[in-house]
Parts: C-alpha cells; sequence; structure tokens
C-alpha cells in the first residue's frame, strides 16, 4: 500500500538539509513501529520518495514523504504515531492513502508556493514595482553549476507574483507583516528557487540584495491533475 504523508519543518529544523531529514524519517518510521516496506537484495532499505527537497534555511507547511507499508490499520494511526516519535520543529500535518496507479512524490511535482516575508527594505517600493517586474518578457538570470555557467530565462517558471499584508499561514504570526507570494516552477526540468527571483527583484528596484533579510516559507507544494491545473499534493489520495 503507497501511503503520503504531509509533513511541516520549521524553527532550527529549517537548518536542517534534506539528506538529515532522510535519515531522520528512516529513524522516526522505526521508532512508530510502522510496517514500512523494504527492497530486496544484500543491503535492503526503506522505499520512501520525497517531493522536492527544501532548501536549507526555508520553512514549510507543504512537505510530502511517500512510502510503502505492508500493513496498517488506520492513517490517522500512522499520523499519531509519527507524532509521538516527532521532535520540536517537526510535525506530521496529514497522511493519506494513494491509489495504485499515482506517481511517487518526486516524480508528481510540478510547483511550489511560497511566502517571502521581508525586513529593514523599501517596503513600498518594491510593493510597487512588483507587477513592473513581473511583466518583463524576459528575466534573465546567470546560472553557475559544477560544469557550466548559463543563463536562463526564469520568467515563465514565475506562474504567479503578488505582495500585501494580512496573509494568512498557520502557525505563523505574519498578519501585520508585508510579503510576498510567489508560485514557482519546481518540476525537474524547470526548477525555479525562490532566492532567485527575490535577488532579480532587488536588482530590478536597485536594492541590495540581503538574503538574511528575508524569511522563506514553502506553503504548498503541487502537481497537475488530468486536466493540467495545479493540485496540492494533499488532494490526491484519501
Amino acid at each position: 500500500m503507497k501511503v503520503r504523508i504531509q509533513f511541516a519543518k520549521y524553527g532550527v529544523m529549517k537548518f536542517i538539509g534534506h539528506l538529515d531529514v532522510m535519515r531522520f524519517f528512516q529513524k522516526a518510521i522505526r521508532r512508530a513501529d510502522i510496517d514500512i516496506r523494504y527492497s530486496e537484495g544484500f543491503s535492503p532499505h526503506q522505499i520512501m520518495s520525497f517531493a522536492a527537497p527544501l532548501g536549507v534555511g526555508i520553512e514549510s507547511t507543504g512537505e510530502y514523504l511517500d512510502i510503502e507499508v505492508n500493513s496498517m490499520t488506520s492513517t490517522d494511526e500512522i499520523k499519531d504515531a509519527l507524532n509521538r516519535v516527532m521532535v520540536e520543529g517537526m510535525e506530521v500535518i496529514s497522511v493519506k492513502l494513494l491509489p495504485d496507479t499515482v506517481k511517487n512524490a518526486m516524480a508528481s511535482v510540478a510547483a511550489a508556493g511560497y511566502i517571502v516575508v521581508y525586513n529593514d527594505l523599501p517596503i513600498d517600493e518594491i510593493e510597487r514595482k512588483l507587477a513592473d517586474f513581473h511583466m518583463q518578457e524576459r528575466i534573465p538570470v546567470t546560472k553557475t553549476t559544477k560544469k557550466s555557467v548559463m543563463e536562463i530565462d526564469i520568467k515563465p517558471g514565475i506562474f504567479e507574483l503578488k505582495a500585501g499584508k494580512g496573509i494568512n499561514l498557520p502557525g505563523k504570526d505574519i498578519n501585520n507583516q508585508s510579503a510576498i507570494y510567489m508560485l514557482l516552477d519546481a518540476s525537474s526540468s524547470g526548477n525555479i528557487k525562490p532566492s532567485m527571483v527575490i535577488e532579480e527583484l532587488c536588482k530590478f528596484c536597485q536594492t541590495e540584495f540581503e538574503k538574511y533579510n528575508w524569511q522563506i516559507i514553502r506553503t504548498e507544494t503541487y502537481t497537475k491533475s488530468e486536466d493540467g491545473n495545479l493540485m496540492p499534493l494533499s488532494a490526491v489520495g484519501k
């Protein structure tokens, strides 16, 4: 049976990298006594698949992990068992049983939503120019990898961009803070990082980019429905 786990990562745990999060869940699943399925062969490992890995320093309420189990009583039992062994900064939000035909979490990702809270910056200037920034025909960015340096256009990967106050987010007191919401391409072929958009926005506003002035929170991870529309990964399963 395939099971999808939605979890939140916040507080000091935002500084834990993806590999450590993976190891954390491997141990948590054993401690929670979940009957997870293991691979076959000389070095068996738990069968699990994470959706788009979260960058270090970013909080989230929309992280996903798919596992396969041999048996279970209910999805609520798995949720409660995992939350009993979670540490502060990690919380299981929901557990759903998936149809056998559903792709795993990593292969399903199409987009991700982010809220960006900013401090000590010319807020009015940024909000006034946000629409003009998004309306540009191209937003070229120089991307450096271990093997090459290339210029890419991130404009097609910015699906939505808006600013405002009073954006609701569970567990966060940001209702009176100015924030930017962005919906970005998170697929394997066109992954756009929120920090990349913020840096280019600062350049457009002629404001110095200081990465520690921004608090980035991933609100949700999305897949594509059969009709091609985006929907949360949490909407799949029961």
